[in-house]
């Protein structure tokens, strides 16, 4: 009886879960982590690339011998896949280790988010001690950035802007020419401006909306991009950065610790990015998902659609009776997890997150939200 009734006041505090608590999860709501299908941790739904899979296998020996320090062989293979200058890539344990050195070493006094966003920038930004202010994208605007709102936030005392492109959890994006026009000020200003691509691949036309080519006129941005989420290797913890500064990529490869992707990471990286039919095979069911997944929702009038670039819908709930968290708490007894973005700052009890599936999972997904 204690134990329920623990149980029951956990559940009562409403608790926020990331997509990864599957653990957390399994733990309060009693349902085993196997059984719970994540619409939360926005990953790639065909899961691994099959070149990977059979690669890992067959150069499982790697992992006899360390890794070349400068991991020459990866970064061709990055660069090729990205169409940039491999001198100019520097290499991670994950996207969010190569976050926190770029914070670390440019120690930015005052910095200015995008948001509503994704919460370890802040983190790791009050962790270094920067002072934070927000420009929030507005909901009335589908929130589509205003440039020229924006630009006029960046002051000659913000030493960093942090863009999220397309932005997590609103699904935005700022084209090339707005970006182009961003980092010419924020280059006035003195200003570093960090641009996250974690989902930037799961856009068809990647080459024309990517900031990498602005790399080349620009030295005060810096580009970060993962393999978690599009190539759906979160555990491989795998993450790049890319800037034409060479004292910041000097800095970054001076303070991280060596040896810090794995040989096998290694073999992944030199496998994936060449997987072709892989690539567009997940371009193609996220687009034409996100499109039927749209359809559906629009139809059932129970919520507001926002324009997504990326693999996940923003969704705001239109019955005044209904919450994030009733609607959380709907998906997960039937084994589904979507996200309450409540703890995004911005955003309140009224929106939620789920990110593309496959088709017979986002039916089920839609059925249970608009029942």
């Amino acid at each position: 009886m204690q134990i329920e009734r623990k149980l029951q006041l956990m559940i009562e505090q409403k608790e926020h879960f990331h997509g990864s608590d599957l653990e957390k999860i399994e733990k309060i709501y009693g349902i085993k982590k196997e059984n719970i299908m994540s619409f939360a941790a926005n990953v790639n739904p065909l899961g691994e690339s099959g070149k990977l899979k059979t690669a890992l296998s067959e150069r499982i020996d790697a992992i006899t011998k360390y890794p070349d320090r400068e991991y020459t062989s990866l970064r061709k293979a990055i660069g090729s896949y990205c169409k940039c200058d491999y001198n100019h890539i520097t290499v991670g344990n994950g996207c969010t280790e190569l976050i926190s050195l770029f914070i670390q070493i440019t120690a930015p006094k005052k910095t200015l988010l995008l948001g509503p966003t994704y919460s370890e920038y802040e983190r790791d930004l009050r962790i270094n001690g920067s002072d934070i202010s927000y420009y929030f994208l507005k909901e009335k605007d589908d929130f589509k950035i205003n440039s020229d709102e924006f630009i006029s936030a960046i002051t000659a005392d913000t030493d960093l802007v942090i863009i999220c492109n397309p932005n997590n959890p609103t699904g935005s994006l700022i084209t090339q020419d707005k970006l182009k026009t961003i980092l010419t000020h924020c280059k006035e200003t003195n200003t570093y401006v960090m641009i996250d691509e974690t989902y930037i691949e799961f856009v068809p036309d990647v080459d024309e909306l990517s900031a990498i080519p602005l790399t080349e006129l620009f030295d005060n941005v810096i580009i970060l991009r993962g393999t978690s989420k599009f190539f759906a290797t979160p555990g491989l913890r795998l993450g790049y950065a890319i800037t034409s500064n060479s004292q910041i990529l000097t800095d970054i490869n001076t303070n991280k610790n060596p040896w810090m992707i794995n040989s096998l990471a290694v073999v992944a990286g030199e496998t994936m990015f060449l997987d072709e039919e892989y690539i567009d095979k997940t371009r193609s069911l996220i687009l034409s998902e996100k499109t039927r997944c749209r359809q559906l929702i629009e139809k059932s009038h129970k919520f507001k659609l926002y324009p997504s670039y990326s693999n996940f819908y923003l969704l705001k709930i239109l019955d005044e009776g209904v919450d994030a968290h009733m609607l959380f708490e709907r998906a997960i007894r039937q084994g589904m997890m979507i996200r309450d973005c409540s703890t995004f700052p911005g955003l309140k009890e009224r929106f939620i997150r789920f990110c593309i599936m496959k088709p017979e999972d986002n039916t089920r997904l839609i059925n249970c939200l608009t029942q």
